[in-house]
């Protein structure tokens, strides 16, 4: 199975018409038609429903679609990093990256080396830890920076100097506004709002025993999304905070939740990489980063702090 033939099928199924398709890659209709049958015969499986006006994917063309995208992404990088052996002004840079407060760190570090390096072009793609890591493992991303304690055997970690405090994004006039912290009695009852990824983890470690006595309402991946939910007064979202704005001109406000729980980032990569310069040069800067970040001094390990009793 050739890259090409692979692009050839993606570009129908994204454009779901094989003339607008073939005008995209520059080939002629009847031979990208013969490309596709071919890679059917080759698969052993029918990809496309053919309509008259439109193509249709089947089950098996949707999971080649995902494969092939990531399998084309993988053969540009390795175009580019091998280009840009020979451009040390710039290069590719592909990071993964949860939501968090912490990620200006990495941001003022692409900042600092795309000045030192015009060509620098990076790409981010959001997402939780099981999004991130599984892009990571297939090779299409250089970096992933994680709110969850990576599997060290498998990455290797730096993590970075402070951690995300958790607490509730709640309407200004909410009566919970009015207290300096939310305590696991405020919350009991209450429709709550949270990542998945975070209310299997995160928050069981903060409930202790009375997890049970929560109630999740929905799951965002997006704490934008779920403070618009807050908002229209339909329950109250744990996260992060400074993820969503709760400043004195907004309707949302900001409550930690006590006792005090917070979250470590880690920025990973996989064990035995080998980098390209760009992405050589994007981790020295991190790390010359956390080496002038200062560590708050409530709390100089930046670990979880445990609760509910």
């Amino acid at each position: 199975m050739e890259i090409r033939t692979l692009r050839y099928f993606a570009a129908v199924a994204h454009e779901s018409n094989m003339t607008r398709a073939a005008e995209t890659l520059g080939v002629s209709q009847p031979t990208l038609s013969k490309q596709l049958k071919a890679l059917e015969r080759e698969l052993g499986q029918k990809l496309f429903i053919r309509h008259s006006f439109s193509i249709e994917l089947t089950d098996e063309g949707r999971l080649l679609r995902d494969r092939a995208d990531d399998l084309i992404r993988l053969a540009d990088r390795i175009e580019t990093e091998f280009a840009a052996l020979r451009d040390i002004t710039g290069g590719d840079l592909h990071l993964g990256l949860a939501e968090s407060f912490q990620i200006r760190l990495i941001a003022g570090a692409i900042r600092r080396l795309k000045a030192n390096h015009p060509g620098l072009r990076y790409h981010i793609t959001s997402g939780d830890t099981e999004q991130v890591t599984e892009k990571l493992d297939r090779g299409v991303l250089d970096f992933a920076a994680l709110v969850e304690e990576p599997d060290a055997t498998r990455y290797e970690v730096l993590r970075l100097p402070a951690a995300d405090v958790w607490g509730v994004v709640m309407r200004r006039d909410d009566p919970l506004a009015g207290s300096e912290a939310i305590t696991i009695d405020d919350l009991t009852g209450r429709h709550l709002f949270c990542s998945e990824q975070s209310w299997a983890s995160d928050i069981p470690r903060w409930a202790g025993k009375r997890m049970k006595e929560l109630h999740l309402e929905g799951t965002f991946r997006l704490a934008y999304n779920g403070s618009v939910f807050a908002r229209e007064g339909l329950g109250y979202l744990l996260t992060f905070d400074r993820l969503v704005d709760t400043g004195a001109t907004s309707d949302l406000t900001f409550r930690p939740l006590s006792p005090t729980l917070k979250s470590p980032v880690y920025l990973i990569w996989r064990k035995g990489q080998v980098f390209s310069p760009i992405a050589e040069r994007f981790l020295e800067q991190v790390r010359g980063s956390i080496s002038t970040e200062e560590v708050p001094v409530d709390d100089p390990t930046g670990a979880a702090h445990p609760g509910g009793r």
